[in-house]
C-alpha cells in the first residue's frame, strides 16, 4: 500500500503520529491483571497473539505484576509488541484511570480491548456494619472505575474494539455476606447492558464475564482459614474453579470472528448452586 507523505523531526520517531498507525495486532488493557482472573485474561490474550498491558497496585502487588510480566514475554507471539505492567494508585478516582489509558496509548498507540476487572470484597454480617467509608470503598473500586476507565479508554478504541467487564454470580445469586460487594456486581451487568446500547452506534461491543466461586487472591484475602478450606465446595462441581478455567471467556467475546453478534450479554462460567433445596440455574 502506498503511505500518505508525512515526516517526523526527531529520532526514533514516534509511533503513534504514524497515519496509518502500524499494525501489530490487538491491544488489550486489564485491570487487576497481575493475578487471579485478571492474570488468566492476560495470558490467554497473549497466547492469541495480542499485545497485553495491565494494571497493578503500586506497593502492594509487585511481585505478582513482575510474575505476569514474565509470563507474558515468554507467551507472547512474534508479531506482538512486550508487554507492559502499569503501577496504578486508587483506580477509584477518575485521574488514576487517565493516567493508565494515557500510558498504554503512549507505549501502543490505541486499545482495542479494555477489561474492567479489578475489585475488592470484604465479610459483613449486617447492612448496619457497612459505614458510609466502607460502602465508597467498594463502590469506587469495582464500579466507579469502570466508568472513568471506559470512558478515557473510549477515545482510543475504533470499530471493531470491544469492552468486557468481569461481574460475578453474585449479581445473580445474591450474598447475604458481602452485600456491598454483590451490590456492586449487580450494578456492572446494569452498566455492561446499557453500555453496550449506547456504543453499538459505533461498532464497539460491550460484555460481560460473571464467574462463581474462583480461587484468587481475593479468597484468602477475604474469608477466615475455615472458609477458605471449604470455599467452592457448595456447587455441584464441589470445588472452585481455577483462573485459568475463566480466562478463555474474556478471548471468547473479544474475538470478533467468534462473538461478533455478542453484545450486552454476560457469560457465565459456573455450576448451578442449590439454595433452600432449589437449584436456580444462574445462565
Amino acid at each position: 500500500m502506498a503511505f500518505p507523505a508525512q515526516k517526523q523531526d526527531s529520532q526514533p520517531g514516534k509511533e503513534y503520529l504514524m497515519h496509518p498507525t502500524p499494525q501489530h495486532g490487538k491491544v488489550a488493557l486489564v485491570t487487576g491483571g497481575d493475578s487471579g482472573i485478571g492474570r488468566s485474561a492476560c495470558e490467554y490474550f497473549a497466547l492469541e497473539g495480542a499485545t497485553v498491558a495491565f494494571t497493578y497496585v503500586k506497593g502492594h502487588e509487585e511481585r505478582d505484576a513482575k510474575d505476569t510480566l514474565e509470563m507474558l514475554r515468554k507467551e507472547k507471539s512474534s508479531d506482538a509488541k512486550d508487554p507492559v505492567a502499569i503501577a496504578t494508585a486508587d483506580l477509584g478516582f477518575d485521574g488514576n484511570c487517565k493516567k493508565v489509558v494515557e500510558e498504554a496509548v503512549k507505549v501502543y498507540g490505541k486499545i482495542d480491548i479494555l477489561v474492567n476487572n479489578g475489585a475488592e470484597q470484604h465479610k459483613a454480617s449486617s447492612v448496619e456494619q457497612i459505614d458510609d467509608k466502607w460502602l465508597e470503598r467498594v463502590f469506587r473500586t469495582n464500579i466507579f472505575s469502570y466508568f472513568f476507565m471506559t470512558r478515557h479508554a473510549l477515545k482510543h478504541m475504533q470499530e471493531g474494539s470491544s469492552i468486557i467487564n468481569t461481574t460475578s454470580v453474585n449479581a445473580y445469586m445474591g450474598n447475604a455476606g458481602m452485600l456491598d460487594y454483590a451490590a456492586t456486581k449487580g450494578a456492572i451487568v446494569a452498566f455492561t447492558r446499557s453500555l453496550a446500547l449506547q456504543l453499538i452506534s459505533r461498532g464497539i461491543r460491550v460484555n460481560g464475564v460473571a464467574p462463581g466461586p474462583v480461587w484468587t487472591p481475593l479468597i484468602p484475602a477475604s474469608f477466615d482459614q475455615k472458609e477458605v478450606v471449604e470455599f467452592g465446595t457448595e456447587v455441584p462441581m464441589k470445588r472452585a474453579a481455577q483462573p485459568s478455567e475463566i480466562g478463555p471467556a474474556y478471548v471468547f467475546l473479544a474475538s470478533n470472528a467468534d462473538s461478533s453478534y455478542y453484545t450486552g450479554q454476560v457469560l457465565h462460567p459456573n455450576a448451578c448452586k442449590k439454595i433452600d433445596k432449589k437449584i436456580i440455574n444462574t445462565f
